[in-house]
């Protein structure tokens, strides 16, 4: 049975989407190639709300942020992390010889301006990460609140990773100052895995060019440095297929309205938060809860592998805790293309699986 899924990712890709990957190919160093990568790149420039150039990669969202330790930290870089993919920045750094730190918040907490000014005000640091939205821990990290430290600092990077937000939650990459922000296809575009996307300030190439070693498929000045050159063409193979769905998917969604799509994002997260906070307890604080993915604290006890199980029977697909929160929590996502009425459905059938609505149909979790 096929499943629909309310996972951090990867999410449902609606059919007419996927369809566009059957598209014939054409030639990746034709005149076509370049158009189509300057027109997605126009585009994703709106969703990103920047003006700074748009690289696009066949690789995974971790391949680019792994490229941007690596591509702009010159003298050590400042690791902030409340959940999983935080700490992931960390051990990338420790992997590739870069110097770093790791600063972890509070548990249920996001990243407060007063770590940050802490931590920079000792000027040991040229790079920052943050992630700002984590899906292990469904926090949203206040960035407006964090942009008013990092601007205080200029000569410092900024690196997000924002795979689980763009596209579902707002993030103004230039009135933010942010330098290096990184997408995945697979959450909230509605695409399905294989590319990444990252915006790149002239702050940030400008630093990368001060670097002797920053590796080479994932060399954000090679990368941008050909594009130039190039008009849109890239250093490798590009997943044209991939390119033919962003390129539609995109539209979609300037089509539906940004702001429209974050209120629908909104409306989303509350409905699951809704249904959360009547039988368990949210795992973030209200203020910092997510609106892609809610993060909820097992307070049951339930056997969440087998409560997939029961939801997979009927044709639904939840997440377990990821890392040490597996079985301590569970996730629900709720990003992309989702509607009210298919997240309806599925809270309904947790319902009847747990017997919160229906004692007398209730299965043993």
């Amino acid at each position: 049975m096929q499943k629909r899924l309310f996972i951090p990712g990867p999410v449902n890709v609606r059919e007419d989407v996927l369809e566009q990957m059957t598209r014939p190919l054409m030639g990746h160093r034709t005149k076509d190639a370049s158009d189509l990568q300057r027109g997605i790149s126009r585009k994703l420039q709106k969703i990103f709300y920047t003006k700074n150039q748009i690289i696009l990669s066949t690789s995974s969202g971790t391949a680019m942020m792994e490229g941007a330790i690596r591509s702009f930290t010159k003298k050590r870089a400042a690791v902030f992390s409340n959940g999983f993919f935080g700490t992931l920045w960390y051990e990338m750094a420790l992997r590739n010889n870069i110097q770093a730190d790791l600063f972890m918040g509070k548990k249920g907490e996001a990243i407060t301006p007063h770590m940050v000014e802490e931590v920079l005000s000792t000027g040991k640091y040229d790079l920052i990460t943050i992630t700002h939205n984590e899906t292990t821990t469904g926090i949203t990290n206040p960035m407006e609140d964090l942009a008013k430290i990092l601007n205080k600092y200029p000569d410092v990077v900024w690196c997000v990773d924002g795979v689980s937000s763009i596209g579902g939650i707002k993030l103004e990459i230039d009135k933010l100052g942010i330098d290096v922000c990184v997408v995945s296809s697979q959450k909230c575009l509605g695409l399905p895995p294989g590319m990444a996307i990252a915006s790149v300030s002239e702050k940030a190439i400008a630093r990368a060019r001060e670097i002797d070693f920053r590796g080479y498929y994932l060399d954000y000045l090679e990368l941008y440095e050909t594009i130039k050159k190039t008009d849109y063409q890239y250093i490798s193979t590009p997943a044209l297929p991939m390119m033919y769905a962003m390129d539609y998917q995109l539209d979609k969604i300037l089509a539906e309205g940004l702001e429209n799509r974050f209120k629908r994002h909104e409306k989303l997260a509350e409905m699951t938060r809704n249904w959360a906070r009547k039988h368990f307890i949210l795992y973030a604080k209200d203020e910092w809860a997510s609106n892609t993915v809610t993060t909820v604290t097992n307070t049951l006890g339930l056997d969440i592998d087998q409560l997939n199980e029961e939801l997979g029977k009927r044709g639904f697909q939840i997440s377990n805790g990821y890392a040490d929160l597996k079985n301590k929590t569970f996730r629900i996502g709720h990003m992309a293309d989702c509607t009210l009425k298919e997240l309806q459905e599925l809270l309904d059938t947790l319902d009847e699986v747990l017997g919160f609505n229906y004692k007398d149909k209730k299965i043993a979790i």
